[in-house]
């Protein structure tokens, strides 16, 4: 197995664990709503510090059920999960390609496979008299 392939296991075990443990160890169970989220749990914290709170703004749309707002969270991550994969693919692939053209001109091979040579007659090396090299008289 690879080295990458193994931080890759060893990655992926991890956030496994993330997701399991919390459940697993009943982290949550005497709450009302275990898993309720940060909202929540700060609308309920400025309740109990001052009762007479009132919210500076409300939202520009509220959804209808908490299925809706889930969902719409969960497209805002997917989105946002792409737009970072572009990103970094993109990234990548520019890398790759910048390193295979250094790799081409390194060689001295053209992407026939052939010697890469000058582009046009007389336009190679000269013997600094302004004759092309190999053809003095």
């Amino acid at each position: 197995m690879s080295r990458n392939a193994k931080i890759n296991t060893l990655l992926l075990l991890l956030v496994a664990a993330l997701a399991v443990l919390p459940l697993a160890l009943g982290l949550g169970d005497r709450k009302e709503e275990p898993f309720a989220g940060s909202d929540g749990e700060a609308e309920t914290a400025i309740t109990e510090i001052d009762p007479d709170y009132e919210p500076w703004f409300s939202p520009l749309y509220e959804p209808p059920s908490g299925e809706i707002e889930s969902a719409l969270f969960a497209l805002q991550a997917a989105l946002g999960a792409g737009v970072l994969a572009y990103y970094f693919g993109l990234r990548r692939g520019r890398r790759q390609g910048e390193e295979r053209a250094a790799a081409r001109l390194g060689t001295g091979t053209g992407p026939g496979g052939g010697a890469a040579g000058p582009a046009r007659p007389g336009a190679g090396a000269d013997a600094g008299d302004g004759t092309p090299s190999g053809r003095r008289g």
